[in-house]
């Protein structure tokens, strides 16, 4: 009996002992800084949301900052990581261009940079893989469904740019190219009549599309670059009386977006998945950090997204 009281006296001493220890923290992989091109966009905040939520997983602390499509107060968020000694920089170049230097100093620094979304495919700067969505693909998605969304008649059509976004840069080269393919075809004639700058933002695609109606009475339809211009340009031909007469296509598939397409004001979306590339980034960081190797391009295609699809999602109204 003393013996046994001996035994539980000991083990109620080790069991107080382990309760006043503090548990070893867990391990932390490092930092990860990202500077994405404008979180006032809901496409950038769903990527920054989903690469701080996956990095937080994987054991990393996550710093997400807008640039808000301001390359100098970019450079400055980038410098500051530099000066923070983190792990890994995530950038959407606010102007592919511009950013070259600050890139370089990372580089130069040791630190891995990743880009998402908008590339930088300027010579002289080391980025380990570029995260996108096939805007090339997707640009030719929006081509076929303008051509469908006019039903053979053809058409004076108007773009509504983001021209210094090489992104945007892209999702025209591919619109234009099924419509110039539609037209060397024979079919009715798909006049690109209006390559305008809508600044990806409501304000201004509402202004480019009115710009555009004034200067062409008779417009069948409207490719924007993004949700917000093409928003604006739903907007303006609301103003117009013309909303029945011109078509919108936009790109992007936010929920404001999904929405307008569920209730006929905007025709189709080629859609992002921009979850899949938050998750992607980290996943890519830790890649990189084994050493392993991996495609200098990580492209996610998008998928059209039509009336028929706005019905059927849940998650709209």
């Amino acid at each position: 009996m003393r013996l046994l009281s001996r035994y539980l006296g000991l083990g109620l001493l080790i069991a107080l002992a382990g309760c006043g220890q503090p548990e070893a923290p867990a391990p932390t992989r490092g930092t990860i800084g990202a500077s994405l091109l404008t979180l006032d966009n809901p496409f950038f905040k769903v990527i920054g949301d989903n690469l701080a939520a996956e990095g937080r997983k994987q054991g990393y602390e996550v710093i997400v900052v807008s640039g808000d499509k301001d390359v100098a107060k970019q450079s400055n968020q980038v410098k500051d990581f530099i000066v923070k000694k983190v792990s890994a920089i995530v950038l959407s170049p606010c102007d592919s261009k511009s950013i070259v230097p600050v890139i370089q100093e990372a580089n130069a620094a040791g630190i891995p940079v990743f880009t998402v979304d908008v590339p930088c495919n300027e010579p002289g700067v080391k980025l380990v893989t570029q995260i996108a969505t096939d805007n090339y693909g997707g640009g030719k998605e929006a081509g076929a469904a303008m051509i469908e969304a006019l039903g053979g008649q053809g058409g004076k059509v108007a773009v509504l740019h983001l021209k210094q976004v090489e992104s945007c840069q892209l999702r025209v080269k591919g619109f234009r190219e099924v419509i110039d393919a539609h037209n060397a075809s024979g079919k009715p004639k798909i006049d690109i009549v209006a390559e305008l700058e809508s600044g990806g933002a409501k304000d201004l695609g509402y202004k480019a599309a009115e710009d555009t109606l004034q200067a062409h009475a008779d417009l069948r339809g409207i490719f924007a670059i993004n949700d917000p211009a093409a928003l604006g340009a739903r907007a303006a031909l609301e103003k117009a009386g013309k909303e029945k007469q011109v078509v919108i296509i936009g790109f992007d598939g936010q929920p404001e977006g999904k929405q307008a397409i569920k209730d006929g004001k905007i025709y189709a979306d080629p859609i992002q998945f921009p979850d899949k590339m938050g998750v992607q980034l980290v996943q890519s960081i830790m890649t990189w950090s084994r050493g392993l190797p991996q495609s200098p391009q990580i492209l996610i295609p998008t998928q059209l997204y039509r009336q028929a699809d706005a019905q059927q999602d849940p998650e709209l109204k």
